[in-house]
């Protein structure tokens, strides 16, 4: 791995001098100019404070590289980053008030170097957070994204084909994936396409212009691991190595020790019951008050369709939920009464890939019907699905049986958990997405739930709603 790849750029370390000495001048201001919190009994130039400018200027810097907090940048969260800042200008408080505690200088202030000390980790933090926003549009429009080839196409690879399009903020960009299954390696699994055979790999790197190289090959491998690394290696491209754990289907790996031998638990793909019932308690509280305060709302809606044309306000429709059991699903009506079917006639234009039926300007939509698919407010009946457990505010997209009948293996793993009204999926292209993109999500989601992975995609939903992003 090039590890100065990984690393924060020159100017983040120019940057993080510059605060420290602002933060100080700022202090210095507030404690003798301004007289924050403590009135002063004498005056002290900041000349007599420089001692303690150079010290921070070192000491800050020197314990953020020890850690680690220039290294790994790629990808890291930005409380991991704001942890290491507080740390470090911690332990660097700690170290200069004992040195102000030894060498007794005539004059200097506790209260100064406390107040400079918490601007520091403040404007450090910020400063950070600035810069990953940046750096993620960045990479989401393609610009300095790491140009990678997958080595292997089973589950291993398919797991981080998913990592990678759920989380743009890493900054990799799959070129494709080689694999010796013919038919793998000649396919595709959504967007990301077989390039060829392992024999191919290096013809691909030059080709390509690659810059990483990731392998997800099972151990059994291991000699052409081995050839692998050595053919990066004289290539300078960078290499790295995800063990498959006897590919298994898991979802999480929890680590631990016995008296300091490792410990790997693995864990199925679903949510265990604790996180289901946590899980079913926000989804009551949030869709009970959904339609507490939205019935307005759906009495216009449904006012609106019945005006535009003739037939039910309701559109109902059976879907697969959890572990395959069915249910019927609730959505305003956008389409003229009869019109599933009219299906058949139209399944030659579909324009999506895999089980899924899309097709833009749908003739069946009314004209109503197209501001509630393009706002998802046609959608909003599905609170009445959350309360009777049938679906969640958050999760895979419900599919209907005839798609989950045309269902790969692996596709079946998004069925562990109960479907959701808005998803990964969604937020992350929702109609632009092709059918295996939408699975990888899925999947994703399920790997990495947690309570804040839900509010951020419920977060990430209302702007999507509202400007109607690849909605159709």
């Amino acid at each position: 791995m090039n590890k100065r790849r990984d690393t924060a750029p020159l100017w983040f370390l120019v940057s993080d001098i510059l605060i420290i000495n602002i933060a100080l001048v700022l202090a210095y201001v507030l404690r003798y100019r301004l007289q924050w919190f403590v009135t002063v009994v004498y005056d002290a130039p900041y000349s007599a404070h420089l001692l303690f400018n150079g010290m921070f200027s070192v000491l800050i810097p020197l314990i953020l590289w020890g850690s680690g907090g220039y290294r790994n940048w790629r990808g890291r969260p930005w409380l991991d980053h704001v942890t290491k800042v507080i740390d470090a200008v911690a332990v660097s408080l700690v170290i200069v008030l004992a040195v102000a505690f030894v060498l007794r200088p005539p004059v200097y202030s506790r209260l100064l170097l406390l107040e400079a000390g918490l601007m520091m980790m403040v404007l450090m933090s910020l400063t950070r957070g600035v810069a990953m926003l940046y750096q993620e549009r960045r990479w989401r429009r393609g610009i300095g994204a790491r140009r990678v080839v997958i080595v292997g196409a089973g589950e291993v690879g398919r797991r981080v084909m998913r990592t990678i399009v759920a989380r743009p903020d890493l900054g990799y960009e799959i070129v494709g994936y080689v694999d010796d299954n013919p038919t793998k390696s000649s396919g595709e699994i959504g967007r990301f396409k077989g390039l060829g055979a392992l024999d191919d790999l290096a013809s691909i790197i030059d080709s390509e212009n690659v810059d990483e190289v990731i392998i997800t090959l099972p151990w059994n491998y291991q000699r052409r691991i081995f050839s692998i690394l050595r053919e990066c290696e004289r290539r300078n491209v960078d290499s790295r190595i995800v063990p498959d754990l006897f590919q298994m289907s898991m979802s999480r790996v929890e680590v631990s020790d016995l008296g300091g031998l490792p410990l790997i638990a693995v864990h199925p793909i679903s949510f265990d019951k604790t996180e289901l019932v946590f899980k079913r308690l926000i989804d009551v509280a949030g869709a009970s008050l959904m339609l507490l305060l939205g019935w307005p709302l759906f009495l216009l809606i449904a006012i609106a369709i019945k005006l535009d044309s003739p037939g039910p306000v309701l559109f109902r429709q059976v879907r697969v939920g959890k572990d395959h059991r069915r249910f019927r699903m609730y959505k305003f009506r956008s389409m003229r009464e009869g019109a599933e079917r009219e299906l058949d006639a139209l399944r030659e234009l579909n324009e999506a890939d895999g089980p899924i039926f899309k097709l833009h300007n749908d003739p069946r939509i009314t004209r109503t019907g197209q501001f509630l698919r393009r706002t998802s407010l046609d959608e909003l009946p599905q609170l009445i699905n959350v309360l009777r457990g049938e679906m969640s505010l958050v999760g895979p997209r419900p599919p209907i049986p005839e798609e989950v009948a045309q269902y790969q293996p692996w596709h079946l793993n998004r069925l562990t958990v109960p479907p959701g009204m808005t998803g990964l999926w969604q937020v992350s292209g929702r109609s632009e997405l092709t059918f295996d993109e939408m699975v990888l999500l899925d999947l994703y989601y399920i790997e990495h739930w947690s309570p804040w992975l839900d509010l951020s995609i419920l977060l990430r939903t209302v702007p999507k709603v509202i400007f109607g992003e690849g909605a159709y």
